[in-house]
């Protein structure tokens, strides 16, 4: 769990993951007053224990900017 310092390309082998999750969001100040995105993902629906937050990123304007031009790369938004 931890914010998000930099995004890069990745080459290497991946799949789709078999499972999907629930994912919510919420919005942070950090002390000096500036806005993060925070995104938690809970575990997958067969997961035993009650639903909890399974990971966390957080994203500052920089990473969000960055991240937003990622999706309209890849979706051709």
């Amino acid at each position: 769990m931890a914010r998000v310092r930099d995004l890069s390309e990745m080459n290497g082998d991946s799949r789709p993951h078999p499972t999907e999750v629930d994912c919510g969001w919420q919005v942070l100040s950090t002390p000096g007053g500036a806005r993060l995105l925070q995104l938690s993902t809970y575990g997958s629906d067969t997961r035993v224990s009650h639903p909890k937050v399974s990971q966390t990123i957080q994203l500052d304007r920089a990473a969000a900017l960055r991240l937003r031009e990622i999706i309209d790369a890849t979706f051709g938004f």
